[in-house]
């Protein structure tokens, strides 16, 4: 069982990492980029790595992805000002 959710999680990435290449939309690349951030971390966590699942969590997956997207939405308001 569990190596069919490493499987999962393992093809998940390959999936992921093809979809933030193609996407045309940036936030919607940084959103899949949270979700290789999440699936790392479930990988991690699986493979006995606590310490690197919760760095991974907090600061892959979350913060920056939070400044990735605050950036985009500074960077579209003032293309829309000028």
């Amino acid at each position: 069982m569990i190596g069919f959710l490493i499987f999962i999680l393992f093809v998940s990435l390959i999936v992921l990492s093809y979809m933030i290449l193609v996407e045309k939309k940036l936030q919607d690349s940084v959103i899949l980029y949270m979700g290789f951030g999440l699936s790392s971390t479930l990988l991690y966590f699986i493979f006995s790595a606590p310490d690197v699942a919760l760095t991974e969590a907090v600061i892959g997956a979350a913060l920056s992805s939070m400044v990735f997207l605050i950036t985009i939405i500074n960077t579209t308001k003032k293309e829309k000002i000028k």
